[in-house]
């Protein structure tokens, strides 16, 4: 482990000055808020203005200030989040470590808290190492997202890159709704890959790399991508034929799930759906050939 170029893999916790803010907040009970925030101080034995002017700042910054006696009990779970981030940082760490951090919140104070992070983190200006399994979460937060698998990053990346340009089927089903279809080249020119599915049906990709004719390749297609067609008697679209199985709504949008004939299934989910589709019908799926990505052919670095 480096921190700005210095080895403190072997060092203790206490002497790399790096802090953390744990998901249950972890405050002494026993504590005011101010002395939750300047305990740390006090164990350096600074003297008391500046630790006074310290947990003043920080105590302004988390917009806490007229709180400094109140108990951990008297606060409210945003306001305790806010005491354990003032008191991680009024130390002023190199690297402040985010362990799943709103993840005890309710939906909307966690909104409003990623909001108040980023602001922090901005007006600090120090490296926030922040973990979790939130999608949404992590693009919204991030200017880099790191995607780990087993122990291992599987990409590393903008959260453009890691959504628009994900290297793995993994990457592309856990962040984001992706549809993965695996098939054999059949034709290749400078900007599309053409492959059959095993149900034989041509399928079109962007060529992003060196692909061979009959070499096995794995596609992802975002389901706000995939456009569904009603098939009727003067249906001439070219696309993969299907079955509507299942009609949702979540989080907003209009999601449908589609039995395709070779027995897989795939998610359209984005505003804009043809909500008169009812499960029964007969549907094609297409989508535009820059949005079928080619995955898996580096495998996780």
């Amino acid at each position: 482990v480096y921190l700005e170029g210095k080895d403190v893999t072997t060092e203790e916790p206490n002497k790399r000055n790096v802090n953390t803010v744990f998901q249950n907040y972890a405050l002494f009970p026993h504590m005011t808020v101010e002395g939750n925030i300047s305990y740390s101080l006090r164990l350096k034995r600074l003297d008391r203005a500046r630790i006074k002017k310290a947990v003043s700042e920080a105590l302004e910054l988390v917009q806490l200030v007229g709180f400094e006696k109140r108990m951990p009990s008297e606060l409210s779970g945003g306001q305790r989040q806010r005491v354990a981030i003032a008191r991680a940082v009024v130390n002023e760490p190199k690297v402040l470590l985010l362990d799943e951090p709103l993840g005890a919140l309710d939906l909307q104070l966690r909104r409003q808290m990623q909001t108040e992070l980023k602001r922090f983190q901005k007006h600090l200006g120090i490296t926030f190492v922040y973990i979790t399994h939130d999608q949404e979460e992590a693009l919204n937060m991030s200017d880099r997202i790191a995607v780990m698998r087993d122990g291992k990053f599987e990409q590393i990346g903008t959260p453009q890159e890691i959504y628009d340009h994900p290297k793995t089927s993994y990457v592309a089903r856990f962040v984001g709704s992706a549809n993965i279809i695996d098939g054999i080249v059949f034709n290749v020119n400078e900007d599309t890959v053409v492959f059959k599915n095993k149900d034989g049906n041509g399928i079109v990709a962007r060529n992003q790399t060196n692909i061979a004719c009959g070499q096995k390749v794995t596609v992802a297609v975002r389901s706000e991508h995939i456009k569904l067609n009603l098939i009727t008697d003067n249906s001439n679209i070219a696309g993969l034929k299907g079955v509507v199985k299942e009609k949702s709504f979540a989080g907003g949008l209009l999601q449908i799930i589609v039995a395709l004939a070779d027995g897989n299934e795939l998610i359209a989910s984005r505003h804009g759906i043809d909500s008169s589709l009812v499960p029964g019908d007969n549907v094609i799926v297409t989508w535009a050939r820059e949005n079928a990505i080619l995955v898996d052919l580096e495998g996780a670095q």
